[in-house]
């Protein structure tokens, strides 16, 4: 290659690493700038999704954030289609409507079934470094549900952060730290913040933990996610409405993911409420919230042990022991058992496999049965 060659190759490659000023806020950087490059040389332009609704989508691109038709992103699996936090590829400019085209490969997603008689996951934020779950203190803890927020967020690649909100409701500071306590036993390894966008306890630290990557909030109605988006924005950009006196719960303010940038640096996807948070293949979230039960799990005498009246059961001892809450264990199966459900649905070998071990057990309970009254096959 002539000197002249490489130097136009050299110059061109330099060219190609610039990032697009308008959409590093937005979290583009070089590996995305190299993932669109077959897309770049069609003439095609990035962006990242920043809101979706009904056919359309908002897009913020190198020149400013344009409305798109998503026409061609539409396919039958409901996990592929285009949602908030994607990279897109769009027509360039003079197109009307503008369409997107393509849309990069997702580095992470935060899943949930779609509904209990159906096997479709839905994709409810795309591309997050982290997932933040709010849940108010201005209700019981619901520590079951925060288990399962945390078992998906742990399964869609982001770091989970429990903020517990409204904390000025609980002034004493010593039966919250009691309340935070709680949660930290029931999402181990997991950051467990208290919040008050009242009186701006946490808020500091928790704009500073998001204050890099993008972040999704999530929670249900009432948890005081928008008003906590509109702190650690610095200004009234989501609507906030009141919560019922008779039972915490609140509307659903939200109705669409909206992506918006932070004023220390970082995104934040906040969510509408969601009232049922099915599991979507999430076995190794599973174990991580329950690490502890997989710790003991491995000491059982038996490496099948379902945990259920086996000799030699590990974490059955250390409930008797007082080691172990029942109702962690009580939780924890109910996950397992909902998730081998979700995964059977569309697995048809696993399902093979589940109907083989019911018929083996159920074989067991009834020959033991018999052996109990004496009776032999």
């Amino acid at each position: 290659m002539s000197f002249a060659a490489s130097t136009e190759v050299s110059t061109r490659s330099a060219a190609s690493t610039v990032l697009p000023p308008a959409l590093v806020p937005y979290g583009w950087d070089a590996d995305w700038q190299d993932a669109f490059g077959p897309h770049a040389a069609r003439g095609l332009v990035p962006g990242r999704v920043i809101r979706v609704d009904r056919g359309q989508c908002d897009v913020v691109t190198p020149d400013g954030t344009v409305r798109a038709d998503t026409a061609f992103v539409v396919p039958r699996d409901p996990m592929k289609v285009i949602c908030t936090g994607d990279w897109a590829a769009l027509d360039p400019e003079g197109g009307r409507p503008r369409y997107v085209r393509h849309y990069l490969p997702r580095r992470t997603a935060f899943v949930r079934s779609g509904s209990s008689n159906r096997s479709d996951g839905q994709v409810l934020a795309a591309n997050i470094d982290r997932a933040v779950v709010a849940v108010p203190l201005a209700v019981e803890l619901d520590l079951a549900r925060i288990e399962r927020f945390t078992a998906l967020a742990w399964e869609s690649g982001a770091e989970p952060l429990v903020v517990l909100t409204k904390a000025d409701l609980v002034p004493d500071p010593v039966t919250l730290g009691h309340l935070v306590a709680d949660v930290e036993r029931a999402a181990p390894g997991v950051t467990v913040l208290a919040v008050s966008s009242a009186d701006g306890t946490g808020t500091e630290r928790l704009a500073a933990l998001v204050g890099s990557g993008t972040t999704v909030l999530l929670g249900q109605s009432g948890a005081g996610k928008s008003t906590l988006a509109n702190t650690l924005i610095g200004e009234e950009a989501m609507e906030v409405q009141a919560v019922r006196d008779m039972d915490g719960k609140g509307r659903h303010t939200t109705t669409t993911r909206n992506l918006l940038t932070l004023p220390g640096g970082g995104a934040l996807i906040d969510t509408p409420g969601l009232r049922g948070v099915g599991l979507w293949d999430a076995g190794s979230g599973v174990e991580r919230v329950f690490a502890e039960i997989e710790e003991y799990a491995r000491q059982c005498r038996f490496q099948d042990c379902a945990h259920h009246s086996e000799p030699g059961c590990a974490v059955l001892a250390a409930v008797d022991a007082g080691e172990l809450p029942v109702r962690r264990l009580e939780s924890h199966r109910k996950l397992q058992r909902e998730n081998q459900r979700i995964v059977a649905k569309t697995d048809a070998r696993l399902r093979r496999e589940i109907r083989r071990e019911w018929r083996i057990k159920g074989a067991e309970g009834r020959a033991a049965a018999d052996a109990k009254r004496g009776r032999i096959r």
